[in-house]
């Protein structure tokens, strides 16, 4: 699977987060969730993209493994970002370090469900 720049640069972004103090964050919180959702995007449309070659026969069958590093790769995707508003109301930099782990670690599930994803299309 190829590296995506928009994942690659949010993952930078997020590791540097962790450390920022709570004006910075103030100051940069749309920043983060603007480059979030451009990660998110990207990985989105590779997703599409690699799922979008899979033969007709599998792609109404959606295999089983795939689904469920789909599933897992959301959920995580919800929990970071559910922590990230709950960080926002409460103007918390622990909530919002916690989002950042959370987010990129959503990024590595779903990174793993589009690269399982694309080892069907090899196999078939």
């Amino acid at each position: 699977m190829e590296k995506l720049r928009e994942v690659e640069t949010a993952k930078a972004l997020m590791t540097e987060a962790v450390a920022w103090s709570v004006m910075k964050w103030l100051r940069e919180k749309k920043r983060v969730r603007k480059t979030a959702d451009q990660a998110n995007a990207a990985l989105d449309q590779l997703n599409q993209a690699v799922k979008d070659r899979w033969p007709a026969e599998m792609r109404a069958a959606y295999a089983k493994k795939v689904k469920d590093a789909d599933d897992a790769a959301y959920r995580a995707r919800m929990d970071a970002e559910a922590t990230f508003d709950e960080a926002e109301k409460q103007l918390s930099t622990r909530l919002a370090r916690e989002g950042c782990r959370k987010a990129i670690e959503s990024w590595d599930l779903h990174e793993k469900a589009i690269r399982k994803a694309e080892a069907l299309i090899l196999s078939s």
